[in-house]
């Protein structure tokens, strides 16, 4: 039977202890340091439990649940799925919970959440506020214990605790609504906490990021400059738009990494030069790829045997690759030897999660691979998300230093 190590065991107490008082506990800890293990043992305190995740991590959570030999009721379901989800739950476990805190207004995963909440709450994350403290809010007012109850919105809230700003876009001027003091939302947030590092869990693993700059085709280059000249490229079936700052933003991004999504919907590979550079100077090695766009895949699977199922990648001599954005989260990558990162997301709880997807206790050296196509637009994404901050349409506008028309009204 899978037996606690003794810091997970003090955090399951002392959570449980925060959630008799307060209905509310916030499982803040980093990645692989066993969060999902000491919430489904606070889970033993209840007897109808509901454990939210992400699909791909469902099958995992149960067969952690069923080899610690826990017995109460549990529900574990997606958050797309949660509307098929009926009766009520004593406990109610959101993973990745900084999915919940977008802002101003609440998402409908957060609505949706919101309404299967009854008496307590576990948030788990190991980014509670990976973009801008104001995600806190949304987190919290799924319950209706949230210490934010005395605000009557998110507008209210960020009044009294945010700095109001202005943001400029191609659309026009915007409010901002990113700018809170985290001094100030502590007072608030502290009661609920129990946080974990790597380090403090007894990981001695060091991550090293190594940037490869990849040559692409001159076709590409030229192409890619036409579409920042003239915001259009026709050709004799398909037209390439960028009429956008948005547009011309996600059209170079797939440019530089070989792909193009047409104005008909239609997507191609024009340029394969990432994927020839892999399988030239990492044969022999067991690699997980992370992608961006779709029709990356196509290009990775054309030359390099892959798979997309966990279990076939730890048990075969397959790679496997994993959309970014999807694949951040809830994935053990450990059999890895190395991270690739084909293209690089805007997010920057894409780069904070998916870089560590290799980590475990007993691993103490892991590299991250990330291909930059050379005059390409990742190097600029890249020095944005390893701070802590997306990489916005505002922020690709300035660093190319082009206009793109505004949008009417």
């Amino acid at each position: 039977m899978f037996e606690l190590r003794d810091y997970q065991k003090k955090a399951s107490k002392d959570g449980f202890d925060i959630l008799r008082k307060k209905g509310i506990l916030i499982i803040n800890f980093e990645v692989r340091t066993g969060k999902t293990h000491i919430a489904l043992d606070i889970g033993r305190n209840y007897n109808n439990v509901l454990f939210v995740t992400k699909k791909k991590a469902i099958s995992s959570i149960e067969s952690d649940y069923q080899t610690a030999g826990h017995t109460y009721n549990l529900t574990v379901i997606n958050y797309e799925s949660l509307h098929k989800v009926s009766g009520r739950f004593d406990l109610v476990i959101a993973d990745e919970s900084h999915g919940l805190g977008a802002y101003p207004k609440p998402s409908k995963r957060v609505k949706e959440l919101s309404k299967h909440i009854t008496k307590d709450l576990i948030l788990m994350t190991g980014t509670l506020l990976p973009e801008s403290n104001a995600q806190i809010y949304h987190q919290l007012y799924v319950s209706h214990k949230t210490p934010f109850r005395a605000f009557r919105s998110f507008y209210n809230w960020h009044k009294v605790l945010g700095t109001p700003a202005t943001i400029y876009t191609s659309y026009g001027e915007a409010k901002d609504y990113s700018i809170v003091d985290y001094s100030k939302i502590k007072e608030y947030i502290k009661p609920l906490l129990l946080t974990y590092t790597q380090k403090e869990a007894g990981f001695n693993s060091n991550i090293q990021e190594k940037i490869l700059r990849v040559p692409i085709k001159e076709s590409t280059i030229k192409l890619a400059n036409r579409l920042k000249k003239d915001l259009v490229v026709e050709g004799k079936d398909e037209v390439l738009l960028a009429d956008t700052g948005v547009k011309l933003m996600s059209k170079l991004h797939q440019l530089y990494s070989g792909t193009v999504k047409f104005e008909s919907g239609n997507s191609k590979v024009i340029d394969y030069s990432k994927v020839e550079y892999i399988k030239k100077n990492f044969e022999g090695k067991k690699l997980a790829i992370f992608y961006k766009f779709k029709e990356e895949l196509n290009a990775i699977k054309s030359l390099l045997n892959i798979t997309q199922d966990i279990e076939e990648f730890n048990t075969t001599d397959k790679h496997i690759a994993l959309q970014i954005v999807s694949g951040r989260e809830g994935t053990n990558l450990s059999k890895a030897d190395f991270i690739i990162m084909y293209n690089i997301d805007f997010s920057a709880v894409s780069y904070w999660q998916a870089r560590d997807r290799m980590t475990t206790i007993k691993r103490s050296n892991n590299i991250v691979y990330w291909l930059f196509s050379i005059g390409g637009i990742e190097d600029k994404i890249y020095k944005a998300v390893m701070n802590k901050k997306n990489y916005t349409t505002q922020t690709f506008i300035k660093d190319v230093g082009i206009e793109v028309p505004k949008k009417d009204n």
